[in-house]
């Protein structure tokens, strides 16, 4: 991709991130009013439900029983006879009518996660349209990271095994790319780390740590304060157009940060192995918002998941938008689409319970997986948190849920 010619040290990030911050702030204030209402209120009123598939909340994959320290919610208690698919934080499209799609750690915490297999699911949606279909995901095949040349240069939980199958104890996987020869970059929260599998899932070499920070569940933290918030990391990750460069993005605020709203956005060089001197600073749209995914559509630009912590009725903040990487380390954006303001006109996801219908509101609290489709579409799909989320039917857990959706602009 095209990169800003400035260059910023580690060492400077806490000046740049503040001035970086009232730079945009500035800037935003200089867009006449009329424009400002056309970005919160135009794009999001024509966004329109083109497709949605569903994959059932209590769909189990072939596996050894999970959750057996599950927190019990909405009539679902662990341990589940076989691996449970709660929701997904990431896909890659195959462009066949396929996805990879990665759930994270399990069930929200590490100590609860230890018989969770992290793994990567090959779906197909049978798209429900305005035409027909079924509405379900067909769940094809799995990848299961492991680590059989002990590339993981900690303890894992399956340590003395020979295959090493990775748990949501080890990791906590929330973003993917797609490598070279068929291997896949993962972001993780626990490190925060960077993880290259190759095709069959296997670790292919040490995970990488993030040079601002650990977390508190780091391996290696000791007695040094964690600068990566827990649960904080890299919940997305975008991928250059060229494939070279990985750009993970934090979900919260680092410890250090003056500005709140600061996610910083970092630029990893996958042919060297190492991150680069480059960072930006994104800017949500309140102090608790949550990055939650990342795609480039074109040199310089791309486009941000940005959510809150609120389901159901009570989401506010479920919203796409474009995202310029600037000089200087900072970012503008322009909402692309509001995914709580969806029009259902041929009334696809009618009988869904709450935000079905004509009007369609994609108000889960994790929705977590963006990617960014042919002729300006985009596929969006929720974690649900299994069992905890119950959004569209009070007491019953909610499915996992793919939608297509044209958002009325182009993302572009």
């Amino acid at each position: 991709m095209e990169r800003p010619s400035h260059h910023l040290t580690r060492r400077a990030h806490r000046q740049w991130v503040v001035a970086g911050a009232t730079l945009a702030l500035a800037a935003a204030a200089l867009v006449p009013a009329a424009a400002s209402a056309h970005s919160r209120h135009g794009h999001d009123e024509s966004a329109r439900l083109l497709a949605r598939a569903v994959l059932s909340a209590d769909h189990q994959a072939p596996g050894p029983p999970s959750g057996a320290l599950a927190t019990p919610a909405n009539g679902r208690q662990g341990p589940f006879p076989g691996q449970v698919i709660p929701g997904f934080s990431a896909a890659i499209d195959n462009r066949d009518g396929t996805f990879w799609a990665q759930p994270d750690n399990g069930f929200g915490a590490k100590g609860n996660s230890a018989d969770f297999l992290l793994r990567l699911y090959l779906v197909k949606p049978r798209w429900k349209t305005d035409k027909g279909g079924s509405g379900q995901v067909e769940v094809l095949r799995h990848i299961t990271l492991s680590d059989p040349k002990h590339r993981v240069n900690f303890p894992i939980v399956n340590e003395t095994t020979r295959d090493r199958q990775l748990t949501g104890d080890d990791f906590d996987i929330e973003s993917v790319q797609r490598g070279k020869e068929g291997s896949f970059w993962i972001g993780d929260e626990f490190g925060p780390f960077l993880l290259h599998v190759d095709a069959k899932g296997r670790v292919l070499s040490a995970p990488v740590p993030f040079p601002l920070g650990k977390s508190p569940q780091n391996p290696a933290l000791g007695s040094e304060k964690p600068n990566t918030q827990q649960s904080g990391g890299f919940e997305a990750m975008a991928q250059s157009t060229d494939r070279r460069y990985l750009y993970p993005i934090t979900e919260k605020g680092l410890v250090d940060d003056a500005d709140k709203r600061s996610r910083v956005i970092s630029e990893f060089d996958t042919r060297s192995g190492r991150y680069t001197d480059r960072t930006w600073s994104y800017r949500v749209d309140a102090d608790a918002g949550l990055v939650a995914d990342a795609q480039f559509t074109t040199r310089g630009t791309l486009l941000v998941l940005e959510r809150d912590d609120f389901d159901g009725p009570r989401a506010v903040t479920k919203k796409v938008y474009k995202v310029r990487l600037g000089q200087g380390g900072t970012t503008t954006k322009s909402l692309v689409v509001d995914l709580l303001k969806i029009s259902d006109p041929r009334s696809i996801s009618a009988g869904g319970g709450w935000g079905t219908g004509r009007q369609f509101s994609f108000g889960f609290q994790s929705v977590e997986t963006l990617v960014p489709l042919s002729k300006g579409r985009l596929l969006i799909a929720n974690d649900n948190n299994y069992p905890g989320n119950s959004a569209r039917n009070p007491g019953t857990p909610d499915d996992t849920e793919l939608i297509v959706i044209d958002p009325g602009t182009s993302p572009r």
